[in-house]
């Protein structure tokens, strides 16, 4: 099988951006990920993805790429006659553009492919824009399918299926997947705390990180409730972004400097899976995936240095760290509580500061993960650093179906 490296990845600010559209921010994303790859125009760049759940939403509904890149090939700085191709998967939309552009490069059709997600979620004009985007993230058509999913779950556990509006209902459904996993494994609200406190303490370490504060686990359990066993510190803030990345071949990259081959990242293993309504005592998606990509990377868990996993809230840490193999299953809350997923733990998680602290312009998160992973592979994270690093993870889930996402994604990253 064809090598496939990464030699350039960058992330924007996570924020709320009222004043940049969606045009800013791809740009600054498409110009920061050349210039992380020692360019300064995209020339010998083959093929195009964007990912983006709601640009529909601001009147953009098809050709967004081209919407967005069209002003940068006309600059003389995207090339002309370049396929975009457009993606959406929900939460997981930037992984599914990282997808199409290493499988361009894995076929040998293309030498050099670009990936974007971009994302405004914050509109404080037009909040029904925000609330529309969430609203698509499960199936529409089988919504009280989902309701009754819930609510029978919730015998099981003894607590009501009540949706709020102010909130989306995937704070709800993480909840109710958490106090499945508390009746189930006796999984504590405190447990669920460390993880976001961790979360938040490395987010104060990153710059391009939404919420830049430090955090202890009782300051996150005294933060306003949102949906029990969930306050607001364990759920990812409303906001806006974009992150990008250059993948190319082993022969496009053995034509570069230097200084661009020693900064490679590669690309050892990818694992996608569908959601499904599940039996609850049977392995979510993401085993599904992660076992792929394992598989095809020749890797196992116990080889992983660092990873980045989609925390929505801050149970799916506890959750995906079992999924992946990181720790046996039920025993999620433990190993987080443990430190065994902070600075100098075992197997450090989320040291963006994870989606509670980094942010989640869904469109853009998937890349940005990659992003962090390519940054602590080429030992450029600075205070957050993990020493000696040269295998990292990336999980990212997306939508709904029942008590699990509609499609998880599992990359896999080393060092060369």
């Amino acid at each position: 099988m064809r090598d496939v490296y990464v030699i350039g990845a960058y992330t924007t600010v996570f924020k709320k951006h009222p004043g940049l559209s969606f045009g800013d921010l791809a740009r600054e994303a498409y110009m920061g990920t050349l210039a992380d790859a020692g360019m300064d125009k995209g020339t010998d760049i083959e093929t195009g993805w964007l990912g983006n759940c709601g640009m529909g939403f601001w009147g953009q509904n098809s050709i967004r790429g081209q919407a967005l890149f069209q002003p940068l090939v006309e600059e003389g700085l995207f090339p002309e006659r370049v396929p975009m191709f457009n993606v959406e998967n929900a939460c997981a939309t930037a992984s599914t553009a990282f997808m199409g552009a290493w499988k361009d490069v894995l076929a040998g059709t293309h030498e050099l492919t670009f990936c974007l997600g971009v994302e405004k979620l914050f509109s404080p004009e037009a909040p029904e824009r925000t609330a529309g985007l969430f609203n698509q993230g499960y199936i529409t058509s089988q919504h009280d399918r989902l309701v009754e999913e819930m609510n029978r779950v919730g015998k099981m556990v003894g607590s009501e299926f009540k949706p709020g509006d102010d909130r989306t209902i995937f704070m709800d459904t993480y909840a109710m997947q958490a106090k499945w996993h508390m009746w189930k494994y006796g999984t504590t609200q405190a447990q669920i705390a460390a993880g976001a406190a961790k979360n938040h303490n490395y987010g104060a370490l990153n710059e391009k990180a939404q919420y830049r504060f430090q955090m202890t686990p009782q300051s996150v359990l005294e933060d306003r409730p949102v949906s029990f066993p969930l306050t607001r510190a364990m759920c990812a803030p409303i906001g806006d972004g974009a992150a990008a990345a250059l993948l190319c071949s082993a022969e496009y990259l053995a034509k570069q400097p230097k200084q661009v081959q020693d900064r490679a990242v590669k690309i050892a293993g990818v694992g996608f899976s569908g959601g499904m309504y599940r039996n609850l005592d049977a392995p979510g998606l993401t085993r599904a995936a992660a076992d792929k990509a394992y598989r095809m990377a020749g890797l196992g868990p116990e080889d992983i240095d660092v990873a980045e996993v989609h925390d929505a809230t801050s149970f799916c840490e506890i959750y995906q760290c079992e999924m992946l193999r990181f720790c046996p299953e039920g025993e999620g809350g433990k190993f987080v509580e443990s430190g065994a997923t902070g600075p100098g733990g075992k197997l450090p998680v989320n040291t963006s500061g994870g989606l509670v602290s980094k942010g989640h312009p869904v469109g853009a998160t998937g890349l940005s993960m990659l992003a962090e992973l390519a940054t602590q592979l080429r030992g450029e994270a600075g205070e957050r650093q993990v020493e000696g690093a040269e295998v990292a993870l990336a999980e990212n889930g997306g939508g709904v179906i029942g008590m699990e996402e509609a499609v998880a994604s599992v990359v896999i990253l080393k060092k060369e």
